[in-house]
């Protein structure tokens, strides 16, 4: 059975910093991509950073750039997202999702299959 699984979301203040993980079983992790989306209340669900299967690339939505930085251990099957700076505007149900493929990466939402539950983050102004 293939699962994601978020954690580590939660509420701080304008400013501050979290950092979510995806636990991954049931998969070849090494073999995907692996990406972090978020969807706002009210929003389409947007990309926000990848990382290859073998961690050398990676990618990130304009707003995540400098703030944001995304990481994946494959001896754990684990993905991170780093979250510095955070503002209002980073409040999301954050998911994280698997693509299929040892070498590209994608910021399409539909390329991504499986996608963990999602994790709140909250920033307060």
């Amino acid at each position: 059975q293939v699962q994601l699984v978020e954690s580590g979301g939660g509420l701080v203040q304008t400013g501050g910093s979290l950092r979510v993980s995806c636990a991954a079983s049931g998969l070849t992790f090494s073999n995907y991509a692996m990406g972090w989306f978020r969807q706002a209340p009210g929003k389409e669900r947007e990309f926000v950073a990848v990382i290859s299967a073998g961690g050398g690339l990676s990618y990130y939505t304009d707003s995540a750039k400098g703030r944001f930085a995304i990481s994946r251990s494959n001896a754990k099957n684990t993905v991170y997202l780093q979250m510095n700076s955070l503002v209002p505007e980073d409040t999301a149900v954050y998911y994280c999702a698997a693509y299929r493929s040892p070498f590209r990466i994608s910021t399409t939402v539909t390329d991504y299959d499986p996608w963990g539950q999602g994790t709140q983050v909250t920033v307060s102004s």
